[in-house]
């Protein structure tokens, strides 16, 4: 597992971006340029929950904002693990290939 430096977007994974908005990352921003992008999603939701990846707990949607660089969405961590994936305005899914993405504070 990599260390994000806070205040700074992680390395790209399969067109997903976490970036630290506080020294403690309790507060979060994602960014999404991937399949649903390249496949020309004009809105973006962000499915997430928190806990372990077979266990979702305090499940949500974010509405993602069009920028620059995809879709961005910011997330409060109420938990020290958070599992996202992505949906475009017709229900077509992103998930990392069943595995969703992950952001673990340690």
């Amino acid at each position: 597992m990599k260390t994000i430096n806070p205040f700074s977007f992680s390395q790209e994974i399969h067109g997903v971006q976490v970036k630290p908005l506080s020294e403690s990352g309790l507060e979060v921003k994602i960014r999404y340029n991937g399949l649903l992008v390249s496949s020309g999603a004009s809105d973006v939701l962000m499915h997430y929950g928190f806990g372990e990846p077979d266990s979702w707990r305090s499940v949500g949607n974010a509405d993602m904002e069009r920028s620059a660089e995809g879709f961005e969405t910011s997330v409060s961590m109420v938990e020290n693990q958070l599992n996202f994936c992505f949906r475009d305005a017709v229900s077509n899914w992103d998930n990392n290939n069943g595995l969703n993405w992950i952001y673990r504070i340690s």
